[in-house]
């Protein structure tokens, strides 16, 4: 009897060293086989392209193109792509724009090698994949009221040092304006000020200052 076909994985990080640990990790599993490496979003989307591998490992914090926006790519181009986010990002909206842009699992780069090689067979059979913990926080944002893309921006300046009237001479506001923006944003992220806020924002994952 032939054996069954391995399980052929492209990992996508800019860190050599966990890329490494990554390849050990799944070379000592019989299923298993590496198919490519990228360090980085546009990198991946060229290295799928060539080599087609059964299961993406994608980081989301990526140099030239971030993983959502590599991982909506590969999938606009191959719907059946199947793809599992690995990643430090926690929040619950980094959790959710990956899901929607078409990940099949997300896992956190503290879990056990075990929970990785659980994950990745059940991607490969067709199965999603999110630990206790992830799901919990994805069902935490399900009843939050999501800020508008004009309070991101805002937000994204202030979280940044901006003052008021920096924010809005930089947006071409009026001070008063940025103000209501700002008063919206707190009742929405149910905090009190502007450092609670930013704070929050980073917390969740709706902002990142890197």
């Amino acid at each position: 009897m032939s054996a069954r076909p391995r399980i052929r994985v492209m990992f996508v990080d800019d860190h050599p060293m966990l890329r490494a640990g990554l390849a050990a990790t799944l070379l000592a599993e019989d299923d298993m086989e590496i198919a490519a490496e990228a360090s980085d979003g546009a990198e991946a989307i060229q290295m799928y392209q060539q080599h087609r591998p059964d299961i993406v490992l994608m980081d989301l914090r990526l140099p030239r193109l971030g993983g959502v926006e590599a991982i909506r790519a590969i999938r606009d181009a191959d719907a059946k792509a199947r793809i599992i986010v690995l990643t430090t990002y926690d929040g619950e909206e980094d959790i959710y724009r990956a899901l929607d842009a078409g990940a099949r699992a997300y896992l956190l780069k503290d879990m056990l090698r075990r929970e990785l090689i659980d994950a990745i067979r059940a991607v490969h059979s067709g199965q999603t994949y999110l630990s206790p913990t992830v799901a919990s926080r994805l069902a935490s944002r399900v009843h939050r009221e999501e800020l508008s893309s004009r309070e991101l921006e805002i937000l994204g300046l202030v979280a940044r040092g901006g003052s008021n009237k920096e924010v809005a001479a930089r947006l071409g506001l009026a001070e008063g304006t940025v103000r209501i923006h700002m008063s919206n944003i707190f009742e929405k992220l149910g905090v009190h000020d502007r450092t609670e806020a930013a704070m929050e924002a980073l917390k969740r994952g709706i902002l990142h200052l890197d």
